[in-house]
């Protein structure tokens, strides 16, 4: 394994990356997976550990004056469909024939709406940016598992609800 530097023209920064060579018998050449170690200190020449998003390695959020984390998501679409849902009786109607999984469906339900150009493989995210009923990740393998779980009679109860 070595240590490839590499220097970006339009940021100026050097960054350094563990480079490990292999062969690609399918292609017929030598090819190489590189894994980004840091940038390179301009001064010292060190190499300073990042993740390749302009943070440092471990760092999540910028730090306020009280030396917590901050996180920031996105709320207003969000509420908008809250608002609309309750109006319309969607989340009523969901809560009846869905007990344990409404807030779930309707986090999906408003991805699909706000996102509906991207796949579902996308959605635990999305998950982390916004502000959405269920409040926590949900992996692509919980949505098959909970779409799975959706029977006909409950699907039929909410249309006639609807």
């Amino acid at each position: 394994m070595a240590i490839v530097y590499q220097h970006d023209k339009r940021s100026g920064i050097t960054y350094a990356y563990e480079s490990e060579s292999h062969w690609d018998k399918e292609k017929k050449q030598s090819r190489a997976k590189r894994k980004l170690i840091g940038r390179v200190d301009k001064q010292t020449g060190e190499i300073v550990p990042t993740d390749g998003r302009g943070k440092r390695r471990g760092q999540k959020g910028k730090q306020n004056t009280t030396g917590k984390d901050e996180e920031r998501k996105f709320y207003g679409a969000i509420h908008l469909l809250n608002e609309i849902g309750k109006k319309l009786g969607i989340e009523a109607d969901l809560k009846q024939c869905f007990p344990d999984d409404y807030n779930k469906m309707l986090s999906i339900i408003y991805y699909l709406i706000l996102e509906n150009a991207s796949s579902l493989s996308r959605f635990d995210k999305w998950c982390r940016l916004h502000e959405h009923p269920w409040g926590k990740r949900l992996p692509s393998q919980r949505i098959s598992e909970l779409f799975a779980s959706i029977r006909e009679g409950a699907k039929n109860k909410f249309f006639q609800l609807q």
